[in-house]
């Protein structure tokens, strides 16, 4: 489905600053991007290429690889400034304020664009074998191996939007990772179930 990656990443990082996630209006990652960077703000929004058929046309497009999300690097301490901007609903976190994504999980969003490895978003997941890739342009990253036909693809999962994205990976390069408590996907039922809602996506169902 997705031939290409590419990224927003605009501005300079801030000393002892963090990424947020700021959930947007639909449809309004770019929109909000452009204000923020405008703004003198720090912000990251990965992007996928995809082709959108229509039954007269084919026309590829770029989509946010996490819909509704823009992050953003900043101390908050312009927190007014970010939640007056057109297209912003909020800053995504718990009940007691604002949560900080793990530096580790938006670098391997990065490195996975830079390696320019085939990616798209996929359902959330949280349940599989827990792998680590071992060397390449990955090397170091760990996800969950799926396969799928005859091809193997690595999820990686943002445990605070709940969301993933897969990137097609060489199942020869990574390694069992042993967590403590973490639970193997249970059945054949549950990774065709996932591995269906995947297919689905694929086929425009």
């Amino acid at each position: 489905m997705s031939s290409m990656l590419s990224q927003v990443s605009i501005g300079k990082e801030r000393p002892d600053a963090a990424w947020y996630a700021l959930y947007t209006r639909h449809q309004h990652e770019k929109t909000v991007a452009g204000q923020l960077v405008a703004k003198g703000f720090q912000v990251f929004l990965p992007l996928y290429s995809t082709v959108h058929r229509w039954k007269d046309r084919n026309k590829q497009l770029e989509l946010p690889l996490y819909p509704g999300y823009v992050f953003l690097n900043d101390r908050l301490d312009r927190t007014l400034q970010i939640l007056m901007t057109p297209g912003v609903h909020s800053i995504v976190g718990t009940a007691s304020g604002p949560e900080p994504i793990p530096d580790h999980e938006i670098d391997a969003v990065k490195r996975v664009i830079a390696s320019s490895a085939e990616v798209e978003p996929h359902p959330f997941l949280r349940c599989g074998d827990r792998v680590r890739v071992t060397h390449g342009p990955l090397e170091g990253i760990e996800g969950i191996l799926l396969r799928k036909k005859n091809a193997y693809r690595l999820v990686l999962s943002m445990e605070m939007l709940k969301k993933s994205v897969a990137v097609e990976i060489d199942a020869s390069i990574v390694e069992r990772v042993n967590v403590p408590n973490w639970r193997p996907m249970a059945s054949d039922w549950e990774r065709n179930t996932l591995l269906r809602s995947l297919t689905l996506r694929e086929t425009g169902r």
